[in-house]
């Protein structure tokens, strides 16, 4: 009774490996898409962004209207080595790094055209 039921898996068994002689290398072309994808899709803009970011913060100077991660508007008052000098109100003054600027609300050459 066993030899009966194992003797149709033989047959199956040897159609599988007949399948699998095939070139190995259409076996691997999914992982590689996947990967290309990846680095279409993630790691690409991730870069982009990082990029942007960092010509941000060596491109602000005192006087510009900048917006920080925690989402407090404020001027730059003084630049330090990676510390700004922010004021949020009439003579009131934080200092922060510079990697916290999410984004550049105004610049100084625009105050002075108007």
């Amino acid at each position: 009774m066993i030899f009966a039921i194992g003797a149709p898996f033989s047959g199956v068994l040897a159609a599988t490996a007949a399948e699998n002689t095939g070139n190995p290398i259409v076996g691997l072309l999914p992982l590689v898409l996947i990967f290309v994808a990846m680095y279409f899709l993630l790691l690409r803009p991730q870069r982009k962004r990082q990029k942007e970011n960092a010509k941000l913060q060596t491109s602000v100077v005192e006087g510009d209207e900048v917006v920080l991660n925690s989402g407090v508007y404020g001027f730059i008052s003084a630049i330090e080595d990676e510390y700004l000098w922010i004021e949020i109100a009439e003579k009131v003054e934080i200092r922060v790094a510079k990697g916290s600027i999410s984004r550049k609300v105004s610049t100084q050459s625009q105050k002075s055209e108007e």
